[in-house]
């Protein structure tokens, strides 16, 4: 029973409970609250003493709970903000992260006509360019059923509804199809990093997340395979570690790559890294 709870006080209670997690219980609360009731929070402020509804805070006290045990907001609300638009988001895909923006800007700074994205997960990346460039071909791949579901679902929401998304394993469904641009955000995290096991993350899809080589395999083998499936001066862009800058230089180099570059993060850290192939295309 609500017992004449007011919005103000479930706020409190909500902060109160998510203060002893690492948290922002301030937001979280923020975001729930608004979940449960319906009301944005400059509503609830104007009128704080009234009465949360029997239903609305069974569902603020459900949402807290999952909250309190780990439970990323995003999936909570099924939804998340990339960019200038919002997606929908399910334990099925990776959360989009402000990471990732970098790696779109990169690749628009370069119109392109033909667009692979490998990995496409909610399909952030594939739909951000695909509305960049409506007149674009863009396909975008997974090898997860599930996550094409959520990706094509956002696509036919934010008016993408013409990428093409395919299931299967990085360029395994687009076989001896050429692009001008390929981008993907690969799992990049090692076998052994804590990362996946701590936070949110440990509710994310850990195909998504792990990789080997000490989380540079799916990286190597998207730069190995690009030159098989670019035009001759196509690009590519990739998301990756903070720390592993100067291993996907190397092998971008080594596959025939030119003008290689590597873009920072909000926080200073390598994060995004490319190149412009050879005029030749490289078998």
């Amino acid at each position: 029973m609500s017992d004449g709870v007011t919005l103000a006080q479930a706020q409190r209670r909500g902060v109160e409970l998510l203060a002893a997690t690492p948290a922002d219980a301030d937001i979280d609360v923020d975001w729930l609250l608004t979940a449960a009731t319906g009301l944005s929070a400059a509503q609830r402020r104007a009128h704080p003493e009234d009465p949360i509804t029997e239903t609305a805070w069974r569902r603020f006290q459900a949402l807290l709970q999952r909250r309190y045990r780990g439970e990323p907001v995003a999936y909570l609300l099924g939804r998340r903000g990339f960019l200038d638009f919002e997606l929908v988001v399910t334990s099925a895909v990776l959360i989009p992260r402000p990471e990732t923006e970098h790696l779109v800007e990169a690749a628009l700074e370069t119109p392109a006509a033909r667009v692979l994205e490998l990995g496409t997960g909610s399909g952030c990346i594939a739909i951000a360019l695909a509305r960049a460039w409506p007149a674009a071909t863009v396909d975008a791949t997974d090898c997860s059923a599930e996550a094409l579901t959520v990706a094509t679902q956002n696509a036919a929401i934010l008016g993408a509804d013409g990428i093409r998304f395919r299931l299967g394993d990085w360029y395994e469904p687009v076989s001896g199809s050429r692009y001008n641009l390929i981008v993907a955000n690969p799992p990049y995290i090692g076998e052994q990093a804590p990362e996946p096991d701590q936070g949110d993350a440990r509710f994310e899809p850990r195909l998504a997340l792990r990789a080997e080589e000490s989380g540079l395999a799916a990286l190597r083998t998207i730069i190995v395979g690009a030159p098989r499936h670019l035009e001759p001066a196509g690009r590519i862009w990739l998301e990756h570690g903070y720390d592993q800058g100067p291993a996907v230089r190397e092998c971008l180099a080594a596959h025939g790559f030119q003008a290689i570059e590597t873009r920072r993060d909000l926080a200073g850290h390598e994060r995004v890294s490319g190149g412009r192939l050879g005029d030749t295309p490289h078998e």
